[in-house]
């Protein structure tokens, strides 16, 4: 087989989170091809270290600033010497590494969310998005390359920065493999989940605004008005003292729990009435695919971007707008009681870790 290129991953943290879902089974992956990994990540955080593969090397550069990120991630760069680095997140970070490294490491930037739209959403000054906006159209035509994670979200880069399109390419993430089958058949204990209760209304991210968890929990109240039923959101995050308060000035506490991070949603997934993503911007909602990978009916917003992509226009499930409770609830409704088309295997392939890791190295070692 001869040596494998050496391989680099950097990720914000190795926290709960799509984005740092996607490095670590990438990663994992390529360790159990023969290649030489590593992942690097600025902040300790563990929620997902039991997952990476044993032969990952990890480095930790123990900080939450951005700005120091980079000087120590050329530190790492030039110790490790690998053929590419796959940036996530903190972007910025690794093409200012690069620079201050000198080494010839491929950067590879995967963009993973709308920037047009998470410059606006974010709770940030005019002044710090005007700085960011900056950042990203000078730093990233100087990548190697751009994976964007879906088709609207390269459309948005392009929008921003056109100089882009030849380092451009658009991955869907690698999400569905033989483990998530595995872990969809794991037991569930909670009581809502086990046989002839209510239909469980499921929603999982990470507890912040722009999930748009208000909105779900204003829809599911409406649900209760016209049938049984019970909503779970699994996740952890910032928001929950509003969520909380939000649910009992509704009405719905006792239907609505909130019982914190799961590495494992997929088990509830397989279990639950309907998965309902209600985010006001997503780049590539993996959630939404794991989700159909497990059988379950799902209901989305028509956010930007990916959800219209995954779901074929609204084939394999409705789209709603944006904060439209009204629409919401009666599309949760309707998904309860006459649940949608199941996609075809073919089409969940083009999620599968498989296929989709064989296109990053190319990216990532050819260009």
């Amino acid at each position: 087989m001869g040596t494998q290129p050496r391989l680099a991953f950097f990720t914000r943290s190795l926290g709960g989170g799509g984005a740092e879902r996607v490095v670590v089974t990438l990663a994992s992956h390529y360790a159990a091809q023969g290649h030489a990994v590593d992942l690097i990540v600025s902040r300790r955080e563990d929620a997902y270290l039991k997952e990476v593969h044993p032969e990952v090397r990890i480095h930790y550069l123990h900080t939450k600033r951005r700005m120091l990120a980079a000087p120590r991630l050329a530190k790492a760069l030039r110790e490790i010497r690998p053929a590419a680095l796959l940036a996530t997140v903190n972007t910025f970070a690794a093409v200012l590494a690069q620079r201050l490294a000198r080494t010839p490491t491929r950067v590879i930037l995967r963009e993973a969310t709308t920037p047009s739209i998470a410059f606006q959403v974010k709770e940030t000054s005019a002044l710090e998005r005007a700085i960011s906006e900056t950042a990203m159209r000078w730093l990233y035509p100087r990548a190697d390359a751009v994976v964007a994670v879906s088709k609207g979200v390269a459309q948005d880069l392009l929008n921003l920065m056109p100089q882009l399109k030849p380092k451009l390419t658009v991955i869907y993430n690698p999400v569905i493999d033989a483990a998530l089958y595995a872990k969809a058949d794991a037991p569930v204990e909670h009581p809502w989940f086990q046989p002839n209760q209510p239909p469980v209304v499921l929603a999982a991210g990470r507890l912040v605004a722009l999930k748009g968890y208000d909105t779900l929990l204003r829809a599911f109240a409406r649900v209760r008005q016209q049938m049984p039923a019970r909503l779970v959101i699994l996740g952890e995050g910032a928001e929950r003292p509003h969520l909380e308060r939000l649910a009992a000035e509704l009405g719905v506490a006792a239907e609505v729990d909130l019982p914190g991070f799961d590495p494992n949603p997929f088990r509830y997934m397989r279990r639950a009435g309907v998965f309902v993503l209600s985010s006001r911007y997503e780049g590539l909602p993996n959630v939404l695919i794991q989700a159909m990978a497990c059988g379950c009916p799902v209901v989305s917003t028509d956010c930007p971007s990916g959800p219209s992509e995954i779901l074929d226009g609204g084939r394999y499930g409705a789209l709603v707008p944006v904060d439209d409770v009204a629409a919401l609830a009666q599309a949760i409704v309707r998904a309860l009681r006459e649940p949608p088309l199941q996609p075809p295997q073919e089409w969940l392939c083009q999620y599968e870790v498989e296929s989709v890791a064989k296109r990053y190295l190319e990216v990532m070692l050819t260009g």
